[in-house]
């Protein structure tokens, strides 16, 4: 099993902490964002999209976090990052969707390039597109937590679930474009049972091997 990834991409940081909470350990293949390693030829071969991150496996290959992530689920079923009822499934889905589909795709590094270059937005406004939709999604998110009635140490309840391994990552975002989440008592409780959780200490950006 090799895993292409690299210490600061929110979706495989999603990964890691699902293989940490899975007991996975794949052979990891670090691709440079920065440097473009993800539009050479060769991992072109593995991933038509460059993009991070993907999974060999099986003799198959598996791209986007979530596919990936759905398939550790499915094949290691235990612990469970999905709740056992329709509903709540539904739930812990659509709290991690907010995430990967609305919130990270527009802090995306290949927008942000486009943006520059295409648009003209300097680093000021580029700053300003991040926070204006992280800290609006997040906040979405917080409300979504309070609404349900459901969340508890973590997003579901006291243990950690999909939600959770979206949260953790698109949250060290946030501190890194200086969003501040300090009003939103879910997020807040929940940051610091990720961050006493070993799987997701594990997982940390700072503490991968291709980390700068």
């Amino acid at each position: 099993m090799r895993f292409y990834g690299y210490y600061r991409s929110s979706a495989a940081y999603r990964c890691r902490i699902a293989f940490n909470l899975k007991g996975v350990t794949p052979q990891f293949v670090p691709v440079h964002l920065r440097k473009g390693e993800q539009r050479s030829a060769d991992y072109l071969a593995t991933n038509p999209q460059g993009l991070i991150p993907a999974l060999e496996t099986d003799g198959a290959t598996i791209t986007q976090s979530l596919a990936i992530i759905e398939w550790l689920e499915e094949t290691r079923p235990t612990p469970p990052l999905l709740p056992k009822d329709a509903l709540e499934r539904a739930h812990v889905r659509a709290l991690a969707l907010s995430i990967a589909c609305d919130i990270h795709p527009l802090q995306n590094l290949r927008v942000l390039a486009f943006l520059a270059s295409d648009m003209g937005l300097d680093e000021p406004a580029l700053g300003r597109w991040r926070r204006r939709w992280i800290g609006e999604g997040l906040a979405a998110y917080e409300t979504m937590l309070a609404r349900s009635g459901r969340a508890g140490a973590f997003s579901f309840g006291d243990t950690p679930t999909l939600a959770d391994v979206c949260l953790m990552p698109q949250l060290f975002s946030a501190d890194r474009f200086g969003v501040d989440v300090g009003a939103h008592a879910h997020l807040q409780r929940i940051r610091k049972s990720c961050q006493s959780h070993p799987a997701f200490a594990a997982a940390h950006p700072d503490r991968q091997p291709d980390a700068e």
